[in-house]
């Protein structure tokens, strides 16, 4: 039987330990004596993320349930997967079943393996990480660099070996990665870059789309996403070669000559049909997807930037940030600590999310990078927490989230 680590936060040091967020605090609002009006904001919880289905999802559905093609073939997965690959700019997308395998999915068909390295940033979601364990290649960590909280390309080259057969730069919270520096480096050494774009759909990077700016990227379509087909992932690339075999290798890596026949170890890591449709009415709305979160980041930062200790989220000049989630660093002059304001928020009604804790204090990876110290990460990981950042968030509902970490502030400054 599999048995979890039994690393806890009291194995990773005094200087380390309270680094790492507790438990979420829990929602509550108190609710007023007297009727409200059903737009009473005050009165319901303002979850920190869900997904926005206003478009044409439920006729698309509705055709997939009265044409009977419901699982994995089917006309919407091709129709998902050439709009989504145009909306990056690629000739070619390749749908799978989450934006984990999606990863997985383009390294298996690098044939990455034991004995290879693939460099990844310390700072970002697990699955990043898992994806490579997965192939048996060893990752390779660097920090975040405190302007964008992206992966320190300037860090990339010290950790090149001839074991490096890989990169992942992570489009953090949907603000892209210095790309054109890391492209060069990886050029230069024979090295294959995978974005992982989980979190950037429409981002832009000196005009062009997240997804087109390494040699593939792999995509989420979870529901908390800017678009969501509820759990589901997709590959993108302008390699041919590659697209062909990651499609291939999703489904059991059948042959093309004849049935159950196979000359890969091939996954069941498909997407079906009812997923794809839902995914074709996202697409649809993309644009305004991102038009929103963007208004609202501006509206966010326009308000918050005048209470002292308030770190906004960072946009370089050459990038199009998303705003995947709208992020925040408390730092000592707000009064509270980071966790101190969750709970604040939270006894309001306001859910929030604390920032991923770096892959070198997970439990799972202590042992394999112990002694190893990301500043940066492990800084963002103490400070940082979304606020709400649904694309469906409106005017009054963000003027009420910051109108509360205001009166937050004040209680400390009285």
């Amino acid at each position: 039987m599999l048995k979890p680590s039994n690393i806890t936060p009291d194995d990773l040091g005094e200087d380390v330990k309270n680094i790492i967020p507790g438990k979420d605090p829990e929602l509550s609002i108190s609710l007023p004596r007297i009727p409200v009006l059903e737009t009473d904001i005050t009165s319901k919880i303002i979850p920190v993320c869900e997904p926005t289905l206003g478009g044409n999802e439920k006729k698309y559905v509705n055709d997939c349930l009265d044409s009977n093609w419901i699982s994995s073939a089917g006309k919407y997965i091709p129709v998902f997967e050439e709009k989504f690959a145009a909306e990056c700019g690629c000739k070619y997308g390749v749908a799978c079943c989450n934006g984990t395998v999606a990863m997985h999915l383009g390294l298996a068909a690098l044939g990455i393996g034991p004995g290879d390295e693939v460099i990844l940033p310390a700072f970002t979601m697990i699955a990043t990480i898992n994806a490579v364990t997965y192939t048996g290649a060893t990752p390779v960590l660097v920090d975040a660099e405190p302007r964008s909280w992206n992966m320190d390309v300037n860090q990339v080259a010290d950790k090149i070996t001839p074991q490096t057969k890989v990169i992942i730069p992570v489009h953090i919270y949907g603000h892209p990665v210095d790309m054109d520096p890391l492209m060069a480096l990886a050029d230069q050494n024979g090295i294959f870059v995978m974005e992982d774009a989980a979190e950037a759909h429409g981002a832009e990077y000196k005009g062009r789309r997240a997804g087109s700016l390494g040699h593939a990227a792999g995509f989420s379509f979870y529901a908390n996403k800017i678009i969501t087909t509820g759990e589901g992932g997709m590959i993108t690339t302008n390699d041919a070669e590659l697209a062909d075999l990651t499609r291939n290798l999703r489904d059991h890596a059948f042959s093309t000559e004849r049935h159950f026949w196979h000359q890969f170890i091939g996954f069941n890591y498909r997407m079906t049909n009812l997923q794809a449709a839902v995914g074709v009415a996202q697409t649809e709305q993309l644009a305004n997807f991102v038009a929103r979160r963007r208004q609202n980041a501006a509206l966010y930062t326009s308000l918050l930037k005048a209470i002292p200790g308030i770190v906004t989220p960072p946009e370089a000049e050459y990038v199009k940030n998303v705003f995947w989630m709208y992020s925040i660093l408390v730092e000592d002059e707000f009064g509270m600590t980071r966790d101190q304001l969750r709970g604040f928020l939270a006894k309001h009604g306001i859910e929030t999310r604390t920032f991923f804790i770096p892959m070198h204090l997970q439990p799972i990876y202590y042992d394999q990078f112990k002694g190893q110290r990301y500043p940066v990460a492990e800084m963002l990981c103490e400070r940082g927490f979304y606020l709400p950042s649904s694309s469906s968030l409106t005017s009054e509902q963000i003027r009420h989230v910051v109108n509360m970490v205001e009166r937050a502030y004040n209680e400390t400054h009285r």
